[in-house]
């Protein structure tokens, strides 16, 4: 059975500002990278006053990940179509097609039938906290661990490995504690000031997946130039820093292994598909 890799994630762009690098490495490596996205990100706020030849920002939106992942190599994109939810206690969160009014059975069963026709070995999604407590992110993390769990207990070829996304903790103290020293205020981060890296660091999870994207840093560049509306990507704090640094800093990927268990003792990963043995 070929190299398959199955991300799973909310919003166009999540692709790309968080695992771009090593997507797009599997992806120059041979592997079918595939993403299943849940929506078209519609809520966001756009930084265009001119969407082109598109109707409304969902459709802008979804060109853009179009673009990003041509850039990154993916083998194809599935989405899932619910409207973006919005940050926490947003009025996004509650129209009736919004993600987080999905049923969670459902949302999982949908998951589950697209890993059952993709086979892949590896999964890959958000942590519990949704990188910084989205509630779209906490929903789709849910719902893939289910759909994995439902795919391991009574389908085969069942996924191998479980990862999830998971931000290197030294990296987010240090991020934390020069904030402020900048005049940034890490409990209110981004546009609307609603994503707080101090609670983003208290759920943290430990490092168990170091992987090298040194080699792909400019395709995960080029791939966050797509997205273009958004205002999510690497914002006034690292505008700040020199270049060689935050090259230096993106030029590695962290993740969880979340199955099967990371042992204590266990060495640290540079390979998600370690110890999978597809046939090629």
């Amino acid at each position: 059975m070929p190299k398959t890799l199955l991300a799973i994630f909310a919003h166009p762009d999540d692709e790309t500002f968080g695992p771009g690098g090593t997507l797009a490495k599997y992806a120059s490596e041979g592997v079918a990278v595939h993403l299943v996205c849940a929506t078209r990100g519609e809520v966001g706020e756009s930084s265009l006053d001119d969407l082109g030849n598109c109707e409304d920002l969902a459709c802008q939106r979804e060109q853009e990940l179009r673009c990003a992942a041509d850039v990154l190599g993916l083998t194809e994109v599935h989405f899932l179509g619910y409207q973006d939810s919005g940050m926490a206690g947003s009025p996004a969160n509650e129209h009736p097609h919004a993600l987080v009014q999905a049923d969670p059975d459902a949302l999982a069963e949908r998951i589950a039938a697209w890993m059952r026709r993709l086979q892949p070995q590896v999964v890959l999604t958000f942590d519990p906290y949704g990188a910084y407590g989205h509630p779209d992110h906490i929903a789709i993390h849910r719902a893939t661990v289910a759909a994995y769990e439902r795919c391991r207990s009574g389908y085969q070829p069942a996924p191998t490995k479980l990862y999830f996304t998971a931000t290197m903790q030294t990296l987010l103290k240090w991020t934390v504690w020069l904030m402020p020293l900048l005049g940034l205020d890490a409990r209110a981060v981004g546009k609307n000031k609603d994503i707080d890296l101090r609670a983003a660091l208290d759920h943290a999870l430990p490092i168990t997946t170091k992987v090298d994207v040194g080699p792909y840093y400019e395709a995960k560049r080029q791939a966050a130039a797509c997205h273009r509306s958004q205002l999510s990507g690497p914002g006034p704090f690292w505008e700040r820093l020199p270049q060689w640094l935050v090259r230096r800093a993106q030029s590695t990927e962290t993740f969880h292994r979340a199955s099967p268990p990371f042992q204590r003792g266990e060495r640290k990963e540079r390979d998600l598909f370690a110890n999978t043995d597809p046939e090629v």
